[in-house]
Protein backbone atom coordinates (compact mmCIF):
# COMPACT_ATOMS: atom_id res chain seq x y z
CA UNK A 1 0.00 0.00 0.00
CA UNK A 2 1.38 3.07 -1.72
CA UNK A 3 0.86 6.64 0.23
CA UNK A 4 1.29 7.80 -3.65
CA UNK A 5 1.22 6.17 -7.08
CA UNK A 6 2.22 8.03 -10.21
CA UNK A 7 1.95 6.92 -13.55
CA UNK A 8 4.04 8.30 -16.43
CA UNK A 9 7.79 8.63 -17.01
CA UNK A 10 7.75 11.75 -18.91
CA UNK A 11 8.78 15.62 -16.98
CA UNK A 12 5.17 15.68 -15.04
CA UNK A 13 5.46 12.32 -13.57
CA UNK A 14 9.43 12.71 -13.42
CA UNK A 15 9.41 16.22 -11.41
CA UNK A 16 6.80 14.73 -9.19
CA UNK A 17 8.58 11.48 -8.36
CA UNK A 18 11.31 14.00 -7.18
CA UNK A 19 9.71 15.89 -4.78
CA UNK A 20 7.56 13.21 -3.78
CA UNK A 21 11.14 11.25 -2.77
CA UNK A 22 12.31 14.18 -1.09
CA UNK A 23 9.59 14.67 0.92
CA UNK A 24 9.39 10.73 2.15
CA UNK A 25 6.00 9.75 0.66
CA UNK A 26 6.20 6.12 0.31
CA UNK A 27 6.08 6.54 -3.86
CA UNK A 28 6.20 4.25 -6.62
CA UNK A 29 6.01 4.94 -10.44
CA UNK A 30 4.65 3.33 -13.03
CA UNK A 31 5.45 3.91 -16.38
CA UNK A 32 5.62 2.06 -19.54
CA UNK A 33 9.19 4.37 -20.79
CA UNK A 34 10.68 6.92 -19.51
CA UNK A 35 11.21 9.09 -22.83
CA UNK A 36 8.36 11.55 -22.93
CA UNK A 37 7.39 13.26 -26.58
CA UNK A 38 10.49 15.15 -26.53
CA UNK A 39 13.10 12.48 -26.75
CA UNK A 40 13.00 12.83 -30.22
CA UNK A 41 13.71 16.58 -30.70
CA UNK A 42 17.20 16.47 -32.21
CA UNK A 43 17.52 19.81 -29.85
CA UNK A 44 15.84 21.38 -27.01
CA UNK A 45 16.52 25.24 -26.26
CA UNK A 46 14.27 25.29 -23.58
CA UNK A 47 14.76 23.66 -20.68
CA UNK A 48 16.32 26.14 -17.86
CA UNK A 49 19.72 26.21 -16.83
CA UNK A 50 20.23 24.24 -20.29
CA UNK A 51 21.15 26.38 -23.84
CA UNK A 52 21.14 23.41 -25.50
CA UNK A 53 20.12 19.52 -25.18
CA UNK A 54 19.09 16.32 -27.15
CA UNK A 55 15.51 15.55 -26.36
CA UNK A 56 17.15 12.10 -25.97
CA UNK A 57 19.40 13.47 -23.63
CA UNK A 58 16.97 15.20 -21.45
CA UNK A 59 15.02 12.01 -21.01
CA UNK A 60 18.06 10.19 -20.02
CA UNK A 61 18.71 12.77 -17.60
CA UNK A 62 15.43 12.28 -16.07
CA UNK A 63 15.73 8.78 -16.02
CA UNK A 64 18.89 9.12 -14.05
CA UNK A 65 17.36 12.14 -11.49
CA UNK A 66 14.65 9.53 -10.60
CA UNK A 67 16.74 6.17 -10.15
CA UNK A 68 19.06 8.97 -8.07
CA UNK A 69 16.14 8.26 -5.31
CA UNK A 70 15.10 4.36 -5.37
CA UNK A 71 14.61 3.10 -2.40
CA UNK A 72 13.28 3.09 0.98
CA UNK A 73 10.56 5.43 0.09
CA UNK A 74 10.57 4.80 -4.01
CA UNK A 75 9.88 1.86 -6.03
CA UNK A 76 10.16 2.02 -9.82
CA UNK A 77 8.40 0.25 -11.99
CA UNK A 78 9.22 0.27 -15.82
CA UNK A 79 7.39 -1.62 -18.84
CA UNK A 80 4.38 -1.00 -17.21
CA UNK A 81 1.11 -0.30 -19.07
CA UNK A 82 -2.03 1.00 -16.98
CA UNK A 83 -5.32 -0.79 -18.34
CA UNK A 84 -7.61 -0.22 -15.45
CA UNK A 85 -7.98 2.26 -12.59
CA UNK A 86 -10.79 1.70 -10.05
CA UNK A 87 -11.35 2.51 -6.13
CA UNK A 88 -12.51 2.11 -3.32
CA UNK A 89 -13.50 3.79 0.20
CA UNK A 90 -9.99 2.74 1.26
CA UNK A 91 -7.72 2.69 -1.66
CA UNK A 92 -7.09 3.28 -5.56
CA UNK A 93 -6.07 0.07 -7.11
CA UNK A 94 -3.78 0.12 -10.36
CA UNK A 95 -4.45 -2.88 -13.07
CA UNK A 96 -1.64 -3.23 -15.44
CA UNK A 97 -1.67 -4.60 -18.57
CA UNK A 98 1.31 -7.45 -17.20
CA UNK A 99 -1.85 -8.76 -14.75
CA UNK A 100 -0.17 -6.97 -12.05
CA UNK A 101 -2.39 -4.86 -9.29
CA UNK A 102 -0.83 -1.74 -6.88
CA UNK A 103 -2.87 0.09 -4.27
CA UNK A 104 -2.39 3.51 -3.08
CA UNK A 105 -4.09 6.02 -1.16
CA UNK A 106 -3.52 8.81 -3.49
CA UNK A 107 -2.90 8.81 -7.60
CA UNK A 108 -1.06 11.18 -10.03
CA UNK A 109 -1.78 10.63 -13.30
CA UNK A 110 0.96 11.81 -15.65
CA UNK A 111 0.44 9.88 -18.67
CA UNK A 112 0.95 12.90 -21.40
CA UNK A 113 -0.34 12.32 -24.82
CA UNK A 114 0.65 11.17 -28.24
CA UNK A 115 0.63 13.80 -31.27
CA UNK A 116 -1.64 12.76 -34.24
CA UNK A 117 0.33 11.66 -36.99
CA UNK A 118 0.78 12.82 -40.62
CA UNK A 119 -0.13 9.74 -42.65
CA UNK A 120 0.50 10.50 -46.19
CA UNK A 121 2.63 8.89 -48.77
CA UNK A 122 6.54 9.07 -47.43
CA UNK A 123 5.50 11.07 -44.22
CA UNK A 124 7.46 7.98 -41.89
CA UNK A 125 10.75 8.33 -43.83
CA UNK A 126 11.18 11.83 -42.97
CA UNK A 127 9.52 12.06 -39.32
CA UNK A 128 12.60 14.16 -37.70
CA UNK A 129 13.89 14.43 -41.16
CA UNK A 130 12.16 17.62 -41.69
CA UNK A 131 8.64 16.83 -40.69
CA UNK A 132 8.60 17.63 -36.72
CA UNK A 133 5.79 17.97 -33.99
CA UNK A 134 7.24 20.73 -32.22
CA UNK A 135 7.78 24.46 -33.04
CA UNK A 136 9.22 25.15 -29.94
CA UNK A 137 11.95 22.87 -29.68
CA UNK A 138 12.88 22.27 -33.21
CA UNK A 139 11.90 26.03 -34.59
CA UNK A 140 15.79 27.11 -34.29
CA UNK A 141 16.99 24.58 -36.26
CA UNK A 142 14.75 26.11 -39.57
CA UNK A 143 16.18 29.43 -38.97
CA UNK A 144 16.22 31.60 -42.54
CA UNK A 145 14.59 28.35 -44.59
CA UNK A 146 11.04 28.28 -45.32
CA UNK A 147 8.37 26.01 -43.60
CA UNK A 148 4.98 24.43 -44.14
CA UNK A 149 2.61 24.38 -40.72
CA UNK A 150 -0.42 21.58 -40.84
CA UNK A 151 -3.29 22.57 -39.04
CA UNK A 152 -5.98 24.79 -39.02
CA UNK A 153 -6.26 25.47 -35.19
CA UNK A 154 -5.10 27.80 -32.70
CA UNK A 155 -1.84 25.21 -32.14
CA UNK A 156 -0.97 25.59 -36.10
CA UNK A 157 -1.14 29.15 -35.51
CA UNK A 158 0.29 29.40 -32.57
CA UNK A 159 3.06 27.30 -33.97
CA UNK A 160 3.70 29.37 -37.12
CA UNK A 161 3.93 32.45 -34.63
CA UNK A 162 6.54 30.73 -32.95
CA UNK A 163 8.43 29.96 -36.31
CA UNK A 164 8.02 33.68 -37.92
CA UNK A 165 10.45 34.62 -35.84
CA UNK A 166 13.01 32.28 -37.03
CA UNK A 167 12.16 31.46 -40.55
CA UNK A 168 12.34 33.17 -43.97
CA UNK A 169 9.00 32.37 -44.53
CA UNK A 170 5.46 30.61 -42.97
CA UNK A 171 2.81 28.46 -44.86
CA UNK A 172 0.04 27.22 -42.94
CA UNK A 173 -1.77 24.51 -44.81
CA UNK A 174 -5.43 23.50 -43.86
CA UNK A 175 -7.91 20.93 -45.01
CA UNK A 176 -10.95 22.66 -44.85
CA UNK A 177 -11.95 26.17 -46.02
CA UNK A 178 -12.46 27.83 -42.66
CA UNK A 179 -10.03 28.14 -39.64
CA UNK A 180 -10.71 26.52 -36.04
CA UNK A 181 -8.71 28.72 -34.58
CA UNK A 182 -9.36 31.94 -32.60
CA UNK A 183 -10.54 34.82 -34.92
CA UNK A 184 -8.29 37.06 -33.33
CA UNK A 185 -5.39 34.93 -33.73
CA UNK A 186 -5.85 34.59 -37.56
CA UNK A 187 -6.18 37.82 -38.62
CA UNK A 188 -2.84 39.07 -36.60
CA UNK A 189 -0.65 36.58 -38.51
CA UNK A 190 -2.18 37.19 -41.89
CA UNK A 191 -0.91 40.56 -41.45
CA UNK A 192 2.49 39.38 -41.49
CA UNK A 193 4.04 40.01 -45.15
CA UNK A 194 6.03 36.17 -44.29
CA UNK A 195 3.04 34.48 -43.60
CA UNK A 196 0.41 32.78 -46.21
CA UNK A 197 -2.39 29.74 -45.68
CA UNK A 198 -3.81 27.55 -48.25
CA UNK A 199 -7.06 25.95 -47.49
CA UNK A 200 -9.09 23.27 -49.23
CA UNK A 201 -5.91 20.94 -49.16
CA UNK A 202 -5.69 17.55 -49.13
CA UNK A 203 -2.25 16.53 -48.28
CA UNK A 204 -1.09 13.24 -50.97
CA UNK A 205 3.14 12.79 -50.34
CA UNK A 206 6.41 14.44 -48.95
CA UNK A 207 8.91 14.00 -50.76
CA UNK A 208 13.02 14.79 -50.54
CA UNK A 209 16.21 13.14 -50.59
CA UNK A 210 18.00 12.59 -46.57
CA UNK A 211 15.77 15.03 -45.82
CA UNK A 212 12.41 16.45 -46.58
CA UNK A 213 12.40 18.71 -50.70
CA UNK A 214 8.83 19.06 -50.98
CA UNK A 215 4.83 18.31 -50.16
CA UNK A 216 2.47 18.06 -52.61
CA UNK A 217 -1.28 18.68 -52.16
CA UNK A 218 -4.66 18.42 -53.99
CA UNK A 219 -6.73 21.59 -54.09
CA UNK A 220 -10.14 20.05 -53.11
CA UNK A 221 -12.05 22.72 -54.85
CA UNK A 222 -10.35 21.61 -58.25
CA UNK A 223 -8.82 18.91 -57.45
CA UNK A 224 -5.56 20.26 -58.96
CA UNK A 225 -2.24 18.96 -57.47
CA UNK A 226 0.23 21.16 -56.40
CA UNK A 227 3.59 20.77 -55.11
CA UNK A 228 5.64 23.17 -52.29
CA UNK A 229 9.42 23.19 -51.85
CA UNK A 230 10.08 23.56 -47.90
CA UNK A 231 13.30 22.74 -45.67
CA UNK A 232 10.47 21.64 -42.71
CA UNK A 233 7.08 20.32 -42.32
CA UNK A 234 5.49 21.38 -38.82
CA UNK A 235 2.70 19.22 -37.86
CA UNK A 236 -0.22 20.61 -35.71
CA UNK A 237 -3.15 18.39 -36.06
CA UNK A 238 -4.34 17.37 -32.71
CA UNK A 239 -2.89 15.24 -29.40
CA UNK A 240 -4.27 11.94 -28.30
CA UNK A 241 -4.13 12.02 -24.34
CA UNK A 242 -3.45 9.00 -23.34
CA UNK A 243 -5.71 8.85 -20.81
CA UNK A 244 -8.27 5.34 -21.56
CA UNK A 245 -7.73 3.86 -18.48
CA UNK A 246 -9.06 6.78 -16.67
CA UNK A 247 -12.28 7.21 -18.44
CA UNK A 248 -14.23 5.36 -16.04
CA UNK A 249 -13.28 6.89 -13.28
CA UNK A 250 -12.70 10.62 -13.97
CA UNK A 251 -14.34 13.09 -15.99
CA UNK A 252 -12.47 13.70 -19.64
CA UNK A 253 -13.31 16.32 -21.96
CA UNK A 254 -14.13 16.66 -25.45
CA UNK A 255 -10.52 16.12 -26.34
CA UNK A 256 -10.17 13.17 -24.11
CA UNK A 257 -8.12 15.21 -21.16
CA UNK A 258 -8.39 14.41 -17.80
CA UNK A 259 -10.55 17.65 -16.24
CA UNK A 260 -8.72 18.91 -13.34
CA UNK A 261 -8.49 22.20 -11.06
CA UNK A 262 -6.18 24.15 -12.22
CA UNK A 263 -5.30 25.74 -8.82
CA UNK A 264 -3.92 22.19 -7.03
CA UNK A 265 -4.67 19.68 -10.27
CA UNK A 266 -7.34 18.16 -8.72
CA UNK A 267 -9.70 15.72 -10.33
CA UNK A 268 -12.98 15.80 -8.90
CA UNK A 269 -12.82 11.75 -7.50
CA UNK A 270 -11.40 12.74 -4.40
CA UNK A 271 -7.55 11.47 -3.87
CA UNK A 272 -6.77 11.72 -7.65
CA UNK A 273 -4.73 14.14 -9.11
CA UNK A 274 -3.59 14.86 -13.13
CA UNK A 275 -0.77 17.09 -14.72
CA UNK A 276 0.76 17.20 -17.90
CA UNK A 277 -0.39 16.88 -21.29
CA UNK A 278 -3.24 14.18 -20.09
CA UNK A 279 -5.07 17.34 -18.41
CA UNK A 280 -6.68 20.33 -19.77
CA UNK A 281 -4.35 22.89 -18.81
CA UNK A 282 -4.51 25.32 -21.50
CA UNK A 283 -0.64 25.38 -22.55
CA UNK A 284 1.59 22.38 -22.82
CA UNK A 285 5.41 22.55 -22.89
CA UNK A 286 8.18 20.42 -20.68
CA UNK A 287 8.64 22.45 -18.03
CA UNK A 288 4.65 23.75 -17.79
CA UNK A 289 4.16 19.93 -17.34
CA UNK A 290 7.10 19.81 -15.07
CA UNK A 291 5.57 23.05 -13.08
CA UNK A 292 2.01 21.13 -12.37
CA UNK A 293 3.42 18.21 -11.39
CA UNK A 294 4.91 19.73 -8.67
CA UNK A 295 1.75 21.93 -8.02
CA UNK A 296 0.21 18.52 -7.52
CA UNK A 297 2.70 16.82 -5.08
CA UNK A 298 2.45 19.93 -2.86
CA UNK A 299 -1.47 19.61 -2.67
CA UNK A 300 -0.98 15.54 -2.20
CA UNK A 301 1.03 15.80 0.62
CA UNK A 302 -0.69 18.37 2.83
CA UNK A 303 -3.74 16.06 1.86
CA UNK A 304 -2.02 12.55 2.63
CA UNK A 305 -1.04 14.55 6.36
CA UNK A 306 -4.69 15.16 6.98
CA UNK A 307 -5.49 11.69 6.34
CA UNK A 308 -3.12 10.02 8.59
Amino acid sequence: MYDLIILGGGPAGISACIYSARKKLKTAIITNDFLGQSYVSEIIYNWPGTPEISGYELSQNFKKHVFYYKGQDLDIFENEKIIEIDKNEKEIIIKTEKGNIYKTLSLLIATGSSRKKLEVLNSDKYEHKGITYCATCDGPMFTDMDVLVIGGGNAGFESASQLLAYCKSVTLIHRNNEFKADKITTEKLIQNPKFKTITNAEIIRVDGDNLVKSLTYKDKINGEEKTIETNGIFVEIGQIPNTDFAKKIVSIDNFGKIIINPINQRTEIDGIWAAGDCSNGKYHQNIIAAGDAVKAIEDIYLWIQQKK
